[in-house]
């Protein structure tokens, strides 16, 4: 099998001349005073690929990290999203995540979740409240679709879409735009296969979060896992990496230490068999770090699988 330099590793999207990092530094759960500087680090270490969101409460200081690594603004590939109280107020959504990170433009930005939420409801701003009456993510994608063109986004696409509310949205007639990318939770406790292939058919490129299981994996301690890095001399989380990689996604592990950073980035040189690619798919457990218990309405409806 040859060798792949992964960090330097791009997935062609369905924008002409447009391309996504296959490694990117997710801020999920990072906090105020250290989400700034592992972006920085990140960086500083290679990475060209940052995720952030409205809804993660850290954009600017994302924003800051951008500055500080002294990396040009073009070298950078840097995603945020459109937060659940914000689907009637598309246009003005971008506009707040551009101010917030300081930027003319982002290269990719997605529907976070597919849960239309009334600001004016109590809890709206945590993703509790109600959903529209008038309104969901089909209207919430029209919209998105008028923001093509603008300078402003040289991608849209979706997050946390399944199956179902995929077919919804793309049999619609007002879908005129395929979203470029749908980022998932994708690790071997949640490898949703049958959603990567409906992605993969539909020339949506599938992204993972949490593609190392979160803080405390289980993955960490899998036999099969920790028996696979200790052959190679890799960390649990580089052999996590590698695999989402190798299957087709990009991934966007979290971190905010310095050290894990450049280590999940240290990803040439090395491949993982065909057959350890399959001992891993073979892993049984499963289990999702991100649920929809905390929403209103149902979004996951395990027809993934």
């Amino acid at each position: 099998m040859a060798t792949t330099q992964k960090t330097a590793k791009r997935y062609p999207l369905n924008v002409e001349g447009l391309s996504i990092p296959a490694i990117g530094l997710g801020t999920w759960q990072s906090g105020p005073g250290e989400v700034g500087k592992a972006v920085e680090a990140a960086l500083r270490s290679g990475y060209r690929h940052i995720d952030t969101a409205f809804g993660y409460r850290n954009e600017k200081e994302v924003g800051q990290g951008i500055r500080a690594s002294g990396v040009p603004r073009e070298e950078i590939w840097l995603t945020t999203k459109l937060d659940n109280p914000w689907h009637k107020r598309v246009k003005e959504g971008l506009d707040k995540s551009l101010e917030n990170l300081g930027v003319e433009y982002v290269d990719l930005f997605l529907v976070h979740w597919p849960a239309s939420i009334d600001p004016e409801q109590e809890g709206a701003n945590d993703g509790k409240g109600e959903v529209f009456e008038d309104w969901d993510f089909v209207d919430t994608w029209r919209e998105m679709q008028k923001l093509v063109g603008t300078g402003k986004v040289r991608a849209i696409g979706v997050s946390n879409f399944g199956i179902k509310n995929l077919e919804r949205l793309l049999s619609d007639p007002s879908c005129k735009i395929v979203p470029a990318v749908n980022q998932i939770e994708l690790h071997p406790g949640n490898p949703s296969p049958k959603l990567v292939a409906y992605n993969t058919s539909k020339g949506i490129h599938s992204s993972g979060y949490s593609p190392l299981g979160s803080s405390d994996s289980p993955l960490y301690t899998n036999d099969t896992i920790k028996a696979i890095a200790e052959s190679k001399g890799k960390t649990p989380q580089q052999v996590l990496l590698a695999w989402g990689v190798q299957k087709g996604w990009s991934v966007l592990p979290k971190s905010v230490t310095e050290s894990r950073i450049k280590a999940n980035f240290e990803l040439d040189g090395w491949e993982l068999t065909e057959e350890e690619v399959k001992k891993i798919d073979a892993i049984p457990d499963r289990f999702k770090v991100c649920g929809d218990d905390w929403l209103p309405i149902k979004v996951f409806f395990g027809d993934d699988e």
